[in-house]
């Protein structure tokens, strides 16, 4: 691979009414992917979407091809549950996935594909298992947030950084890439579901003794759509971290 990796990548992309920013998301992966020289597959999780995103990742399969460009995954809502969780997309997502790499990230344009070439420099640079887009750290940040959001999330890492000591810089993250058996692995350790998920993720790979690198991201909030952050979210994030400090 010309970006350094050593394999593969797939990226699991988990998608619920993102018809306006699947076609733009896809398009800057597959350009980052080709422009870079890395091999690679897109691998779209829906849940079901009422908004007609299973019809444009179709489209998508064709425009691309379906051989390992594009593979499209269709998870019914009512088949699988209500609470549709990125760790539910990945797991059914993995079944599909033929790369050495797995990379994780959200399908509303609030992660950049432009950082993927760096996370493949960062695994090789230093073998890692698992490396992490990171907002707090170097030249990371956050652009479109008001006040109260940052402070959500910058409150949310601190807490967690003072009781579970992960050793990683933004725990709630989710552009991430993972050796595949690594994430294979840390999915059958993880019972946590929304937020808290990426969170516990960092945790137990730090438990299981697993490398962990870091890149600084630029995070844009969601063009299209609305943030799925709320009362409830942040009640169960604090539910969930305080399960974490009690069990590790």
């Amino acid at each position: 691979m010309a970006a350094g990796g050593a394999g593969k990548v797939s990226v699991l992309l988990p998608t619920y009414e993102e018809r306006h920013n699947l076609p733009l998301v896809v398009w800057l992966l597959v350009r980052t992917f080709q422009d870079s020289g890395i091999d690679f597959e897109i691998i779209i999780i829906d849940d079901g979407s009422p908004d007609g995103t299973q019809e444009v990742a179709e489209q998508l399969e064709k425009i691309y091809g379906s051989d390992k460009i594009i593979a499209y995954v269709k998870i019914l809502r009512e088949i699988t549950s209500v609470l549709f969780s990125s760790g539910t997309a990945y797991i059914h997502g993995m079944k599909y996935a033929t790369g050495e790499f797995i990379v994780i990230m959200d399908a509303d344009l609030s992660h950049h594909p432009k950082f993927i070439p760096e996370f493949i420099r960062k695994q090789k640079e230093g073998n890692f298992d698992i490396v992490s887009g990171t907002r707090y750290k170097g030249n990371g940040g956050v652009h479109g947030w008001d006040l109260k959001r940052k402070l959500i999330s910058r409150g949310a890492n601190f807490i967690t950084q003072v009781l579970l000591r992960p050793g990683a810089s933004d725990l709630t993250g989710s552009f991430r890439l993972y050796r595949k058996e690594v994430l294979q692995k840390l999915m059958e350790k993880c019972v946590s579901k929304g937020y808290v998920f990426q969170m516990e993720m960092i945790v137990r790979a730090r438990q299981l003794g697993y490398t962990i690198g870091e890149v600084p991201i630029s995070f844009v909030d969601r063009v299209y759509g609305e943030s799925k952050l709320g009362g409830n979210e942040i009640v169960s994030f604090l539910k969930g971290l305080l399960t974490l400090f009690a069990t590790t």
